[in-house]
């Protein structure tokens, strides 16, 4: 069947939240979508930009909880685009940056649908911009990495021994997205290599109106996240670039008991 000239499929990066930072060229494909394919994490408040008529349909993805099998969605995009719909699929963040976005594209392709991907802000990046950081700064990090803390079904995920040898050896940031669940083995990994008393920052749902911040070090990160409740959508930013948020917090801290 050649479905080239039928119709189309968009990735569509929804950021972190803030319907202000989305691109112009998301607002005009989501505007222009006849079906709207939205993850969980999506706000509300980008979903209201779709035109009146819009078949929207909630494919909930979160890490930890029940979510739309991955292999419906592609169905459903599939054969949308097929019908000659203009089809947007919506996803937080960006779709290339732990979202699955490269399966999707993949898997579109061998089904003969056209597709294209605009980009959207990863968390990580709104993350250090809410903490008031640069992710690599040329006195403190030489590079960043951006790693998943959710292991794939029946996979190991990363080895956090290695990557802490990295971020020691190489100067670099670490920013690990679905973490939180997997914090305490994080930490433990981590001081394999990275000393206790290393800077981190936990940023929970970043750019939203309830966005919270915890500054904390590494040996006592998963203390810290018991403490304050603290649950996902949280973005985990450990190195020295998160020095200088850690040592105001540490003034105004002084100045309150003062």
């Amino acid at each position: 069947m050649n479905t080239m000239n039928a119709g189309k499929v968009t990735l569509v990066g929804a950021g972190p939240g803030d319907a202000d930072l989305l691109t112009l060229k998301a607002v005009k494909a989501i505007q222009a979508a006849t079906v709207l394919l939205v993850d969980d994490l999506v706000s509300h408040d980008v979903v209201a930009l779709a035109a009146p008529g819009t078949r929207v349909i909630h494919v909930g993805k979160r890490g930890g909880c029940k979510s739309t099998p991955q292999a419906f969605i592609e169905k459903l995009m599939v054969m949308a685009a097929r019908e000659g719909e203009n089809v947007v699929r919506l996803k937080g963040g960006d779709p290339l940056i732990f979202g699955r976005g490269g399966e999707e594209v993949e898997h579109l392709r061998s089904e003969g649908v056209a597709v294209e991907v605009n980009n959207g802000i990863t968390a990580g990046l709104a993350a250090a911009n809410a903490l008031g950081v640069a992710l690599t700064h040329r006195e403190h990090a030489h590079g960043v990495l951006f790693v998943t803390g959710h292991a794939r079904s029946g996979g190991e995920g990363p080895d956090w021994r290695a990557l802490a040898a990295a971020a020691r050896d190489a100067r670099l940031t670490l920013v690990i997205y679905m973490g939180v669940g997997g914090a305490e083995r994080i930490q433990r990994e981590l001081l394999s290599a990275l000393p206790a008393s290393m800077p981190v920052a936990v940023v929970q749902r970043a750019s939203l109106p309830d966005e919270r911040q915890c500054i904390t070090t590494l040996g006592d990160l998963h203390g810290t996240i018991a403490r304050e409740q603290l649950a996902s959508p949280a973005v985990i930013v450990i190195g020295d670039v998160v020095g200088g948020v850690a040592a105001a917090a540490d003034a105004a801290a002084q100045a309150r008991t003062a």
